[in-house]
């Protein structure tokens, strides 16, 4: 008989410190044989439909809840979710299952609940017909990995890159390794290790330290170590107020926990001698904007991780136009998240001039709106798709995105691309599709972090990161933390780590 795979999906990366609540309106939600129109969009779901095809298995979908970044979830999403997903999955429990598989991001939080994915795979482990279940499923690089996941959970594979530019390949990696448990009849499962080191999110790319060294060093692991099933080097989602918040390692493997001790042991050894290279400290976009010459031809980048729409900031913050807007910077380009100033647009005819007050309203902190003379330059629906389709926005999102309804503005020599829903700078179809060529301006403003990188850096002369108010600022001592367990680097003064094995 063909084996039967119950499907299911969860994904939402949390800010914790956020003041806004992200409710069932903000998800999108994909329910039964619907999930199944996923195949080819690039996602991890993707990847794992794909080789479920290959292996000829039996996709049981159940329920696919997917998010953007952005505050604590509402507990009635969470409880919803299970509710529905729960009287899915015991129907087909009831009339057997083979494994389970689930795409989950591993940052999630509720007003209530700290770690939803340990929840829900505990709840899933209850189940009437679920105690000895493979579970297989995918995570984020930016999970923060719980004990309770790994408990409950055989083999969690985590992204490999950041930007996240292989998430189909890491669920279709994910469903290689079910392949191999239920051919072999081997169930392996996961053991971790949380390193005390909290990373802000710009030095959580693999492209360089410490990332870089830590996954090379886990990918050696798992070559060389045939008993190794996969290893994880999760950078963890800083933004979330979690006791297991973090830089957390896992391995998926056979046996006992003292087997896998000295692979845990040698790559958070490893980690703690690369600690301060994950503490980043920027110029300020004035500075950058002072001391850089233009370069001809080829656009400088101005990042912002402070209002990283990625990790759930409004995309609205406007430190960079300020700067650019007062240092008078020629040919520049930036994106703002702004609904209110596109429906004042909506029935101007293109080429109008107006005056309007744009950005600034979505985090207390920032100075407020910008006043400003502009003329309308055109206006567009806000739908495109990827030109990259490996990009780090589809692994949440699949082929393409919509930024709801948009307008092209120009004030003095700034151009404004106003959006109506907050749009993660990960593709260039994102101006492209507005009539914006980012490659013929001098200055760019990317509110991000890390995911822009594929798309950006083939086309910059130079990237400089910029320190701008905005609620995902990399100096981690400004935030409230209350549940995080310390002491942690670089929050805490520490002679020597005190790794935690489960």
């Amino acid at each position: 008989m063909r084996p039967r795979i119950l499907f299911a999906a969860l994904f939402h990366e949390s800010h914790s410190f956020l003041s806004e609540t992200t409710t069932w309106n903000d998800f999108e939600v994909i329910r039964g044989a619907a999930i199944l129109d996923k195949a080819g969009d690039e996602s991890p779901t993707d990847g794992f439909l794909q080789a479920a095809r290959r292996f000829d298995w039996e996709v049981v979908p159940t329920l696919a809840v997917l998010g953007l970044a952005g505050g604590p979830v509402d507990d009635a999403v969470f409880e919803g979710f299970w509710a529905e997903f729960a009287a899915r999955a015991a129907e087909a429990l009831s009339s057997g299952v083979d494994a389970v598989f689930a795409v989950l991001h591993g940052a999630m939080v509720t007003r209530s609940i700290l770690d939803i994915e340990g929840e829900f795979l505990g709840r899933l482990r209850a189940l009437p017909g679920a105690a000895r279940l493979p579970i297989f499923g995918v995570l984020d690089l930016h999970a923060n990995v719980s004990r309770r996941m790994c408990e409950h959970a055989n083999a969690l594979l985590t992204y490999r890159k950041n930007p996240h530019t292989d998430g189909k390949a890491t669920g279709t990696r994910a469903a290689e390794l079910l392949h191999r448990c239920l051919v072999e009849k081997r169930v392996p499962r996961m053991y971790r290790c949380r390193v005390p080191i909290v990373l802000a999110p710009p030095a959580t790319g693999t492209q360089s330290e410490p990332m870089s060294a830590l996954t090379q060093l886990a990918s050696q692991l798992e070559t060389t170590e045939p008993q190794i099933w996969g290893y994880n080097v999760a950078a963890g989602f800083s933004f979330a107020d979690t006791p297991e918040t973090g830089l957390t390692l896992s391995v998926i493997t056979e046996g006992p926990l003292d087997r896998a001790l000295p692979w845990l042991r040698a790559v958070a050894d490893l980690a703690w001698s690369l600690r301060d290279r994950g503490v980043v400290v920027y110029p300020t976009a004035e500075q950058v904007l002072a001391n850089t010459p233009e370069i001809p031809g080829r656009p400088i980048l101005l990042v912002e991780p402070a209002d990283n729409i990625g990790a759930g900031a409004a995309g609205d913050g406007t430190g960079i136009l300020r700067a650019l807007i007062g240092r008078d910077a020629q040919h520049a380009l930036v994106a703002l998240n702004d609904p209110r100033a596109v429906a004042h647009l909506v029935d101007l005819p293109i080429g109008a001039h107006c005056r309007l007050e744009i950005g600034g309203r979505g985090w207390s902190g920032d100075e407020g709106p910008v006043p400003i003379e502009a003329e309308l330059q055109s206006r567009g629906s806000g739908q495109f798709r990827f030109e990259d389709p490996h990009n780090h926005l589809a692994s949440a999102t699949g082929a393409g995105f919509d930024m709801g309804p948009c307008a092209v503005i120009r004030t003095r020599s700034v151009t404004v691309l106003l959006t109506s829903r907050k749009t993660p700078p990960f593709d260039l179809g994102q101006f492209r599709s507005q009539g914006l060529d980012p490659e013929r301006f001098s200055w760019i403003g990317v509110k991000a972090a890390i995911g822009h990188r594929q798309a950006y850096d083939p086309i910059a002369a130079a990237s400089y990161y910029v320190d701008t108010p905005g609620p995902c600022s990399s100096n981690l001592g400004l935030l409230p933390y209350r549940h995080l367990r310390r002491p942690v680097h670089p929050l805490d003064a520490m002679t020597a780590p005190a790794p935690s094995y489960s």
